[in-house]
């Protein structure tokens, strides 16, 4: 069965998370957006839509699935994750993050390195809550969303592992706009059908110069440095609170 779903709209191309019930990112899941969004420029797409269900965009990283893995495996897991990232950050076309519900940890790092957000309106949640659950946003990461949503609020989000409603993402800055749960995915492609609309060399230029500091980003020293994130994966108080979390989960299922 197919973890995700690839959606042609004319010249933009939707990459649909489709891993049920919480498109839980696993190895397989990972590995396989990578590739497409890495793929997609040369099969023809000029953006890329990335979107999940109704009601729910992404659980983030699947705990129970990678608390399996040993050391070695685990990194390249995460090595493939931060590739992710590289592709979505450099794109050489535009990204929008069709956040189509719930958005924590994982899900909602994928969605601050794409151009645009649009998150479903209502009682959903997006954030970075890393350290709920024992780990370290890494600097890549984090220095993301501080070109986001500026030093201070970026501090204040991922120290406290803030989840903030959809509102509050927007009024934060750490969405762009708002929509119904089903015209996500719509707003989104209508979105990049605007921005592809608008003449070809101005808009590629103007976009490579405004994102030149993102870019960058994955260039300073140890940016893709998978050992620390691995190394808290590993640590003692990470896997005491990620296996607490995993035993909650079973006994609510």
């Amino acid at each position: 069965m197919t973890v995700l779903e690839t959606l042609r709209h004319h010249d933009i191309l939707e990459l649909r998370l489709s891993r049920p019930p919480v498109n839980a990112l696993d190895a397989e899941l990972i590995r396989c957006l990578r590739e497409a969004v890495e793929a997609a420029p040369a099969s023809g797409a000029r953006g890329i839509v990335l979107s999940g269900r109704p009601g729910m965009f992404s659980g983030g990283l699947d705990v129970p699935a990678l608390l399996q893995l040993d050391r070695a495996t685990m990194r390249t897991v995460w090595a493939d994750f931060f590739g992710l990232l590289h592709a979505l950050g450099t794109s050489p076309v535009p990204v929008v993050a069709a956040i189509t519900g719930h958005s924590p940890a994982g899900g909602a790092v994928l969605s601050i390195f794409c151009d645009y957000r649009i998150m479903a309106r209502g009682d959903y949640r997006i954030g970075l809550n890393e350290t709920q659950v024992g780990l370290v946003v890494p600097e890549l990461v984090q220095a993301t969303l501080r070109r986001l949503v500026g030093n201070h609020r970026a501090e204040r989000l991922m120290v406290a592992g803030a989840m903030l409603e959809a509102e509050r993402a927007l009024d934060v800055g750490l969405v762009d706009a708002l929509a119904d749960a089903e015209q996500v995915v719509e707003h989104a492609i209508r979105w990049l059908t605007d921005l592809l609309a608008l003449p070809v060399e101005a808009m590629t230029e103007t976009r490579r110069i405004a994102r030149a500091d993102l870019v960058a980003l994955f260039d300073r020293p140890g940016a893709m440095d998978t050992a620390p994130f691995v190394d808290r994966w590993f640590s003692a108080e990470a896997q005491h609170v990620l296996g607490n979390l995993v035993a909650r989960l079973k006994a609510k299922a």
